[in-house]
């Protein structure tokens, strides 16, 4: 795996590579050795559990990539639309990341036009994928447990992968369970905050937890979100 140099970090990642610096100096023992590397070749990366686990992977340059996510009923019930919403940020999150992505608005017009579709892969052979990245949601909540006036995000989802070959047939190459919190630390009063901005803070962080089982990210890079 590469690595960026100090140099070149984002802000907020060489902030985290300078409290490193400062809490290795006031320890015993600390291996400077350790942290002199990571201080010139940047913090080791973390290679995608999908990667891993199949090896293969998303960034190839001939991969194209779509994005879909079920919502039980009950869910909707509170959110009506998290499914095509949660779909959406991940799909944002991974074209962040250099990955091709069919457009959001192409595969909910699909869905949509398709309410009685069954299988993800006929998702892909409609659109002709690569890959079907499928978000079964089983969970997902933005108060904290027994509480009106705090904010805690919570979700339990089921992500799957299924690889499309040329006769538009898939097979599931791939899957995790992701379950999430956020904030870790406390739950976060409802007077700092809006719902609608929770609920968007909390997307945004869900789905970079999804977004790392398919994209590489470095030792750290999760501790700002997780306060």
């Amino acid at each position: 795996m590469k690595h960026l140099s100090v140099l070149f970090l984002p802000a907020k990642r060489m902030t985290l590579f300078l409290l490193l610096a400062v809490s290795c100096l006031s320890l015993t023992g600390c291996n400077y050795i350790i942290l002199l590397g990571y201080l010139i070749g940047g913090p080791p990366s973390i290679e995608p559990d999908f990667d891993v686990m199949t090896n293969k992977s998303m960034s190839d340059k001939e991969v194209s990539v779509c994005v879909v996510a079920f919502a039980p009923t009950e869910l909707k019930w509170d959110f009506p639309k998290i499914d095509h919403e949660l779909a959406r940020y991940v799909a944002f999150r991974l074209v962040e990341h250099d990955i091709r992505v069919v457009n959001p608005d192409q595969v909910r017009t699909w869905l949509d036009t398709h309410p009685d579709w069954d299988k993800p892969e006929e998702i892909g052979k409609a659109l002709n994928c690569t890959y079907v990245i499928y978000i079964d949601m089983n969970d997902f909540h933005l108060y904290e447990k027994n509480s009106t006036t705090l904010f805690r995000g919570r979700a339990e989802c089921y992500v799957s992968v299924f690889e499309m070959d040329e006769d538009g047939y898939g097979d599931k190459i791939y899957s995790k369970e992701i379950t999430s919190q956020y904030p870790i630390r406390a739950p976060r009063s409802t007077s700092e905050m809006s719902l609608d901005t929770f609920k968007r803070e909390y997307l945004s962080r869900l789905s970079k937890e999804i977004g790392w089982l398919f994209f590489e990210r470095f030792n750290g890079d999760d501790i700002p979100d997780a306060i």
